[in-house]
């Protein structure tokens, strides 16, 4: 009677469980042997064991098994590298512990931490191992590959609460008056051309964009300048993408154009604005030129313009870089910004299920670098400091 590969399996299925290890290789070794020449395989698939493990139960079927009680202890086998070379598992502690870093006796000190890298040094010191072994005894440790988390924001001032409370109460009040709240920044600086974006988006296999291999710019299209009025309130947000220089004048245009396309009628009644915004760059707090700029822009609105700086060290705190920014960068991660045309329909497409709405204009205005204010003209200015 001919045994099929379904019975086969179905016998294996039923006997395998019952016996231990030496008593399984004598089974499967018997039976390959009985089946005859070319059926290492069948069996191999019917017991789910590799074709080299049948081929020795056969030879060792054939060289005649000796009954015996004997079996190999749990986790018997060759002895673990760390301990057939003692001072192994410290030597590799050692080499990437924190606090090795800087040792200046360590050949490590301004190359990567590599499993190669290790391994070589391990090797240097007399130790034989291969990278895939150093892998192995990192991973046991508890070691694993981390890239550097941004957590710290610089001295923490003794004040900090207070001032996040007070420009909370600053928000709330605008709020609760329905006058209102923008949160402002410039967007990281863009290459405009076929230049590669990070991420990535569907493409039939094999064919993905084509884009420079080098990132140079393009002297004629040069570098995108978003800068980002976010709506608190509302949801909303508004971006002029320039290309020339992120200077306060520019930052002022941007708010201009805000209030004309948004602001002006999510807010009719408005008689004051409260902007919030990081304190340094082009909206910075020891920016001559941007209080000038806004003085004219609250003169020409005929506004109160309140500024709100986050304290050194806390830009991320701003509202528009995780409300706005970071959908926009989701929205076009993988996708080249061959042009301004692009860059402004990607932002103006940015929507989020909570309802974010944003529209983007180019700004090709000039806005030149080095302005300069006397000390005369900044103490002519209506300011009331906080």
């Amino acid at each position: 009677m001919e045994i099929t590969d379904e019975s086969l399996a179905r016998f294996f299925g039923i006997l395998l469980p019952h016996l231990n290890e030496l008593q399984r290789r004598v089974a499967v070794g018997a039976m390959a042997d009985v089946l005859g020449p070319g059926n290492n395989t069948r069996v191999a698939t019917a017991t789910q064991m590799s074709r080299n493990t049948i081929i020795k139960a056969v030879s060792e079927v054939r060289d005649g098994i000796e009954p015996t009680s004997r079996l190999r202890a749990i986790g018997g086998g060759d002895k673990p590298l760390i301990e057939k070379q003692p001072g192994l598992l410290l030597a590799l502690d050692e080499l990437v512990h924190p606090s090795t870093r800087g040792n200046p006796m360590s050949y490590l000190r301004w190359t990567s931490k590599s499993t190669r890298h290790l391994a070589a040094e391990l090797q240097r010191q007399g130790f034989k191992v291969s990278a895939d072994t150093v892998a192995r005894i990192l991973k046991s440790l508890g070691y694993s590959l981390q890239a550097p988390q941004k957590g710290k924001e610089g001295t923490n001032h003794p004040d900090r609460d207070l001032q996040f409370e007070y420009l909370n109460s600053q928000v709330a009040s605008h709020a609760e008056d329905s006058q209102p709240v923008i949160s402002v920044d410039t967007k990281k600086k863009e290459l405009v051309g076929e230049f590669s974006n990070g991420g990535t988006e569907y493409h039939l296999a094999g064919e993905p964009t084509k884009v420079n291999v080098h990132d140079f710019v393009d002297q004629e299209l040069g570098r995108a300048v978003p800068y980002g009025v976010y709506d608190v309130t509302n949801n909303e947000g508004w971006v002029s993408v320039g290309d020339s220089g992120d200077t306060a004048s520019f930052v002022a245009q941007a708010i201009r154009l805000w209030w004309h396309q948004m602001g002006k009628q999510r807010f009719p009644d408005a008689k004051r604005l409260l902007v919030t915004a990081d304190a340094g760059g082009s909206n910075g707090y020891r920016v001559r030129a941007y209080k000038v700029e806004l003085a004219k822009l609250a003169r020409e609105l005929g506004l109160e313009i309140t500024v709100c700086h986050y304290p050194p060290g806390t830009s991320k705190w701003n509202k528009i870089e995780h409300k706005m920014f970071s959908f926009i960068s989701m929205n076009w991660r993988g996708r080249p910004l061959v042009s301004y045309r692009t860059i402004v329909e990607l932002i103006s497409g940015t929507t989020t299920s909570k309802g974010l709405q944003i529209k983007a204009m180019r700004d090709q205005g000039y806005y030149p670098t080095v302005v300069k204010i006397s000390d005369a003209e900044l103490s002519s200015l209506p300011i009331v400091r906080h």
